[in-house]
């Protein structure tokens, strides 16, 4: 298993451009599936996930192609309809197959998805959005047979929650349907918008993406396209959350400010200076910041969750004392003991934490339980005095290509030890 060893420094400079988005490019993936044709994903970050997805696509029956951060998918005449379990447990988001298998091959046989263990998090909208539908849906074991041999029926759709999983695969699942489909309470997140974009592109007929209402029109077929992935906004937040805390300036290219806007808003609140362009996001920070109060997580346009433990992080260095509410998951505070190892001072109580910001931390040992929760703990070794060991990386593999690449680009010292 991989470590990084992670030494402290005293500020960070530069530039770098920002990855395809994670949360994007897996929906855009399994979107791939639905096509008669050819699809060409530019701008596909190699995480293990993606890795993992385009397995899942050759075992469906797909011949895919992966020629730097392009993904080429040729998906012509594939109708596989089984996903077996050791793939399906690699990664939580792999229930958006289903949507995609099931429309074009008329069945969808998998188990229940695995991945970071954030809590529980309920496929039950997926189901009884699919029931809606009209599909058969058999739970026998621990795996789930989604059948729609005639496709879907056109109907409407409230979530009660806005799942960004369960619009996806709604999505998916209508847009070869039958008739008409309308989602309310859809989620909003930029990644849905990106992948109706490439739905559109593929000849689907999709409105109102980005909005609390989408209204899909079932089509006949799909035929594959070629698209680029959008920046990946959680990456983003990580750099700018570890300039932040370590100081120093430096410039995000190929970012969509309107993406990061409530991330610009807490670090502005802390006292950092940040410039933006149509695709740049510039941070510059003297290291002396203030707590930035209280911010609580909530579907887009509201704070990222995944963004959460990233400004725990930088709170643990900040002046004074910030509050931070978790209202998506239920178990995401599971690196904040190893935080504490750290130096850090926070207490919780439930989804709260209070965080009261110290002068310095030291280094010591600490293991990543998870994706988001691994990269703070990175972010804080580098601002800790002395050589840190972060185990069990992983978990952060999963999110972040080659993360000790592009930080120590901009100054980190960070080694990666198999």
């Amino acid at each position: 298993m991989s470590c990084f060893k992670v030494n402290h420094i005293n500020k960070l400079k530069g530039s770098i451009w920002l990855p395809g988005a994670k949360n994007s490019v897996l929906p855009l993936l399994a979107a791939t599936f639905l096509s008669e044709g050819v699809s060409v994903l530019h701008n596909c970050p190699m995480l293990s996930d993606v890795l993992i997805s385009i397995k899942i696509l050759e075992h469906l029956g797909c011949r895919c192609e992966v020629s730097g951060n392009t993904v080429t998918v040729h998906s012509e005449g594939c109708y596989g309809d089984d996903i077996p379990e050791y793939l399906m447990r690699e990664m939580r988001s792999s229930i958006v197959f289903m949507g995609a298998v099931a429309a074009k091959s008329g069945t969808a046989s998998m188990s229940l998805p695995g991945g970071c263990e954030l809590g529980p998090r309920p496929i039950d909208l997926h189901l009884d959005a699919f029931e809606r539908l009209g599909s058969e849906i058999e739970c026998i074991g621990g795996k789930i047979i989604c059948r729609m041999p005639n496709g879907a029926v056109g109907t409407e759709i409230h979530l009660s929650f806005p799942s960004v999983g369960a619009t996806e695969n709604i999505i998916l699942a209508t847009a070869t349907g039958n008739g008409t489909t309308v989602i309310t309470n859809a989620a909003r997140e930029p990644e849905i918008a990106d992948l109706c974009d490439f739905l559109k592109l593929c000849g689907a007929k999709i409105e109102g993406a980005g909005t609390d209402r989408i209204t899909i029109i079932g089509v006949k077929k799909l035929k594959g396209a070629e698209y680029t992935v959008m920046p990946d906004r959680i990456v983003a937040a990580t750099y700018l959350c570890a300039t932040a805390a370590c100081s120093g300036k430096v410039q995000l290219k190929g970012a969509n400010p309107n993406h990061l806007l409530p991330i610009i808003s807490t670090l502005k609140d802390t006292g950092c200076e940040i410039e933006t362009t149509d695709s740049t996001v510039s941070i510059s920070s003297s290291g002396k910041l203030e707590a930035f109060g209280s911010i609580s997580t909530q579907p887009y346009p509201g704070f990222p969750t995944d963004a959460g433990p990233l400004a725990v992080a930088l709170a643990t260095v900040l002046f004074g004392t910030s509050i931070f509410i978790e209202n998506i998951f239920d178990s995401r505070f599971k690196y904040i003991d190893e935080l504490r190892r750290l130096g850090a001072s926070i207490k919780t109580v439930g989804r709260v934490a209070i965080i009261s910001g110290v002068k310095k931390l030291h280094s010591a040992e600490v293991v990543a339980m998870d994706l988001r929760g691994g990269a703070a703990l990175v972010m804080a070794a580098m601002k800790a005095e002395g050589t840190s060991l972060v185990k069990n990386v992983h978990y952060i593999d999963r999110g972040y290509y080659k993360l000790e690449d592009g930080l120590n680009l901009l100054g980190a010292d960070i080694i990666r030890i198999d």
